[in-house]
């Protein structure tokens, strides 16, 4: 993409250095003040991406001291769905080729014994397998020139516990991972500052932008405490997909190169995290209101619709033909559009711009909402079910045993209270209300003006001047700002109903602020040097809870211990055949699977409809039924061992939500009845027998 700057003889417009792609002036060779321009630009955005890249590193390493660990105290800290993921990644590394890794995780008997499983599609594992790829790469070629690739030494860990060999370097797969994960957040950095420097045409713009997320760090990312999680490898290339929809609405001369370039950047977002999908379909959404209010012509429009669709069709293909994908809201929605677009002749015969508002938008929801439930039915897919009932679990009195599972987690609840303090305390959320303000101000001042300038216009033809849809090259000024509008209040309402998508709302909130630079919005306030130290004076009181904010990040610090698990993970290791297969908590089947390699049958990656089925079997050890038929669930699946957590039995995050409580919804005849947990962690004769058991594990052999 080209950086512009603009010039003119509007004193506003030359306060102005967008970022654009001009055909006309790309003939221009560029001045010397250009140049400076884009080199400062260039370089405080990279002085910015690596500041977060160490930022990352830096709390990682002071919350775990993980150079300090040894390789089982390092896979152990990936807890839940991360030791899952991480796992495939050490498959593909330990293999004897890189060929036999990608065999075994397309070909998995391991994570759901005894089936045979394609992880690679289940799971979204494109990540794991590049890094891999790039780790058997790193080793190769140092290997070739005979250079060392990490420093091992022993630790002594005092308290009774044996010394442990700790390896530090690149040279050690989980170094690789960790190292690779904050890279890439790097360069989302780098990235996320060109966009605000883009979006305010101002390089305070992209600091105030860059300066907001470092702000409000925690509510932003959570990638220096969960780097497995998928949302750390997608999330960096959702930022560029945004930066280029946004370039398309804005530029005068949209090329369906463009086009190309947002399906590889939607691609490379979709295949690391299945809810990629859902953002897509906000910003679907947000793109095709933008349409409806007339800001875009149906040229751009088209342009984005192409590069989404042929990004979802190059993600379905990777992904293997994933039923998720083409049951989705997105896929149905793209759709619909599509549709919309085809009728448009006859929709800009109603005339009326109410009228057409109100057909295509009871057309896009009855349609995406419609289509996906028809497509759903015809091939008896119901992998996403779930979501449908905890939306509705959310706003209305439905309950069941998974629904409970999600939302008695917090991440899974409404958005706390605290959360909208915090990015006040900071004055982010003033300063992006303000923005937002600024730009309905704006664009409501020129919408008047325009509707003006056509009621004076006398004997014209009504078509003449109305024509809304019938010139598809056509946009008006600022349609990118009032997308960003839409895209926000999306971003709002997902973060609101589900506190863990704050990860999108929070960053938008900071592009947003990037917009109090922008000239024509607020060059009201007076010459660009008062409109900069206002600016400055903003951001120094940001800059005073945002640097507490920092300060208490960096202050955490702790090592990674988990004895009673490690203890697990060893007995299981020296005192069980290979092939025994494990039943228990999902999060502690992700390490049974990492560190042991023993088969399990349920596993944290519960979006598909046969695992939760599996996995309510397996928890039946939690409920209060017979240990008979606890024992025959577990038989069922062929488990030869089942690891009993004590804590489970009692521990809940409010009423309702322990585990014998979630399974009274659905077990209602033996609601008053002990739970089952407890007798097995007393007396599991005749039908268990305890093998071994420490102050937070019991291991079970089915008899």
């Amino acid at each position: 993409m080209a950086v512009k700057r603009r010039r003119g003889n509007n004193p506003a417009e030359n306060d102005q250095k967008p970022l654009r792609n001009d055909a006309k002036r790309a003939k221009k060779s560029l001045t010397a003040n250009d140049l400076i321009y884009y080199i400062a630009v260039i370089t405080i955005a990279s002085v910015s991406g690596l500041l977060h890249r160490n930022h990352v590193a830096k709390m990682f390493e002071n919350d775990k001291h993980f150079s300090h660990l040894s390789t089982l105290e390092r896979e152990l800290s990936f807890r839940t769905e991360m030791g899952l993921y991480y796992s495939y990644y050490k498959t593909m590394v330990e293999s004897p080729t890189l060929q036999d890794g990608v065999n075994n995780i397309m070909n998995d008997n391991i994570t759901e014994y005894p089936l045979v499983i394609n992880t690679l599609k289940r799971f979204n594992l494109y990540p794991e397998m590049i890094l891999a790829i790039g780790y058997r790469s790193y080793e190769f070629i140092n290997a070739f020139f005979q250079r060392e690739t990490k420093q091992c030494w022993r630790v002594n860990r005092g308290e009774g516990l044996s010394p442990v060999e700790s390896c530090e370097g690149l040279g050690e797969p989980s170094y690789f991972y960790v190292e690779s994960v904050f890279a890439l957040h790097g360069f989302m950095m780098f990235v996320f500052l060109l966009f605000g420097v883009y979006l305010s045409n101002s390089i305070f713009g992209g600091i105030l932008a860059a300066a907001s997320f470092f702000c409000n760090h925690g509510e932003c990312t959570r990638v220096q405490w969960t780097p497995p999680l998928r949302e750390s490898f997608a999330y960096p290339f959702f930022i560029i997909e945004l930066f280029l929809v946004t370039h398309v609405l804005r530029t005068s001369r949209p090329m369906w190169r463009h086009g190309f370039w947002i399906a590889i950047a939607s691609t490379l977002f979709m295949i690391p995290w299945q809810f990629a999908q859902f953002a897509l379909l906000t910003q679907t959404m947000s793109v095709f209101a933008t349409y409806m209010l007339h800001f875009i012509g149906s040229k751009k429009l088209k342009i984005i619709m192409f590069g989404q669709l042929f990004g979802w069709l190059l993600s379905w293909i990777l992904l293997f033909m994933n039923e998720m994908l083409l049951t989705s809201f997105y896929f149905s929605c793209l759709i619909t559009v599509l549709i919309i677009m085809w009728m448009e002749p006859l929709i800009v015969k109603l005339r009326l711009s109410i009228l057409m508002w109100t057909v295509q938008g009871s057309f896009l929801l009855s349609g995406t909402v419609g289509l996906k439930i028809l497509i759903g039915k015809l091939l008896k897919i119901s992998d996403d079910a779930h979501i449908g009932d905890i939306l509705r679990a959310k706003f209305t009195d439905f309950k069941n045993f998974h629904t409970q599972l999600y939302t008695c987690s917090a991440e899974f609840d409404f958005m706390e209270i605290e959360t909208p303090m915090r990015v006040s305390k900071t004055l982010l959320a003033p300063g992006a209300l303000l923005a937002v303000l600024g730009i309905i101000c704006l664009v409501g001042y020129q919408e008047l003006l325009s509707w003006k300038r056509k009621k004076s216009v006398k004997g014209k033809d009504e078509k003449q001047i109305q024509e809304p849809l019938v010139k598809p090259d056509r946009s008006k000024p600022h349609a990118e700002l009032i997308f960003h509008i839409f895209q926000l209040f999306c971003f709002t309402v997902m973060a609101v109903m589900i506190m863990r998508l704050k990860l999108f709302w929070t960053p938008h909130l900071c592009l947003i602020t990037s917009l109090l630079a922008y000239r024509p919005l607020f060059g009201w306030v007076g010459s660009k040097e008062r409109h900069f130290a206002l600016l400055a004076l903003y951001l120094a009181g940001m800059s005073y809870q945002g640097y507490q904010n920092i300060t208490e990040q960096l202050n955490i610090v702790g090592e990674f211990s988990n004895i009673p698990l490690e203890q697990v993970v060893e007995w299981i290791t020296h005192q069980t055949e290979p092939n025994a297969v494990f039943a228990g908590a999902m999060p502690t089947m992700a390490t049974v699977k990492l560190c042991t390699k023993r088969p399990i049958v349920n596993h944290p990656h519960y979006e598909d409809a046969g695992l939760r089925k599996r996995t309510m079997k397996v928890y039946s050890m939690y409920s209060r039924k017979s240990l008979e038929d606890v024992k025959q669930n577990l038989v069922d699946l062929q488990v030869n061992y089942a690891i009993v957590e004590g804590s489970w039995c009692q521990k809940r995050s409010r009423i309702g939500c322990s585990m014998p409580e979630i399974w009274d919804i659905s077990d209602e005849e033996n609601r008053h009845k002990m739970p089952v947990c407890l007798i097995l962690n007393e007396n599991p004769e005749p039908y268990f027998k305890t093998v071994y058991k420490n102050n937070v594990y019991t291991i079970l052999k089915v008899q």
